[in-house]
């Protein structure tokens, strides 16, 4: 009896790979014969595991998706993963993900054996996580909507709240979800505007029915998380710079986040930085914060703003070295 659960749990693991096995490969897998593997899978069906059989050459066995959620077999490194990934989840700013994420995490801990519930606590206690809180709840049921149309290649009605809070109806042909380290955004082809956009999800507030289906487009861009950082960093704002770090790429990106700007190669000791602002001195003011030397590639006008300002602080420093006037 032991050997047979042993070996029932063991096949759940292979079928969990999500791959088709032939009965052949399972049965040399488990080391029995191809009829064994015949009474294992009926086993699992009757305990609630939709495993799939094709007939033919090209057939085989997959375990398929059910009513209901069954057990799940996790190997050592797996558990681990998703236990801290459900710790950080728990303190990220999608609503009601947090509390369920606790409630998930108590129960995988509670099974957890003692090796790797001493892994994942000692992860917990020895690690600071330096994640910003979003400034705004997301709906979970709103996130998976999202997912689904995409998934499903559906079209997608709702209501859109600018930046000014304007609200306007929109109907897409949503093709990804990009998530920033405080926002998501859904990047779709506005079928008015017959062109293709990116729209925060906080900001979205479904309108079904949706459909018709859609046949998928081209995306707008290979680099689809570059083409969301273009649009929110630059794009969006009025002043627009190409600016010249001097430092490696890879050194920038360490500081430059997806949300302040783009970053390109331009040699091994320096790289381009394509960013945007509501004003020249906030503009100005980011890039002298990143701590890195630069010049001003364009605009020029810009280099018009840093004079202005060099001339204000020298005055400043002037004043500073007067002696005090009683």
């Amino acid at each position: 009896m032991l050997e047979t659960s042993a070996r029932l749990l063991r096949l759940l693991s292979l079928l969990q790979a999500h791959r088709e096995w032939s009965g052949a490969d399972l049965a040399e897998r488990l080391g029995v014969t191809p009829r064994t593997v015949r009474r294992d899978v009926d086993r699992l069906r009757e305990l609630g595991y939709p495993v799939n059989a094709s007939p033919g050459t090209g057939g085989g066995y997959q375990l398929g998706a059910g009513a209901e959620l069954p057990p799940l077999l996790l190997d050592d490194e797996e558990a681990v993963a998703v236990a801290v990934g459900l710790r950080t989840a728990a303190g990220q700013g999608i609503e009601g993900i947090g509390e369920t994420s606790v409630r998930a995490l108590a129960k995988l801990e509670q099974v957890l054996p003692g090796r790797l519930r001493r892994r994942v606590s000692a992860l917990n206690a020895f690690t600071v996580p330096m994640l910003r809180t979003p400034s705004t709840q997301l709906d979970p049921a709103v996130l998976t909507e999202l997912v689904n149309a995409c998934r499903d290649s559906e079209r997608l009605r709702f209501e859109y709240r600018d930046h000014g809070g304007v609200a306007t109806r929109r109907t897409v042909e949503p093709h990804r979800l990009v998530c920033t380290e405080r926002r998501w955004y859904l990047v779709a082809w506005d079928v008015d505007r017959a062109d293709w956009r990116t729209f925060r999800v906080d900001r979205i507030e479904p309108k079904p029915p949706h459909g018709p289906r859609f046949p998928p487009r081209e995306p707008p861009a290979e680099d689809l998380a570059a083409y969301v950082s273009r649009g929110i960093s630059t794009g969006a704002y009025a002043t627009e710079a190409t600016i010249r770090l001097h430092v490696p790429l890879a050194e920038a990106a360490t500081v430059v986040g997806p949300m302040d700007g783009v970053l390109e190669a331009d040699g091994e000791s320096t790289c381009l930085l394509r960013t945007g602002a509501a004003s020249l001195d906030y503009l100005l003011f980011h890039v002298v914060m990143t701590g890195f030397e630069f010049e001003v590639i364009e605009p020029r006008t810009l280099d018009d703003r840093m004079r202005a300002i060099r001339d204000r602080i020298d005055r400043a420093l002037h004043r500073a070295q007067e002696p005090s006037r009683a």
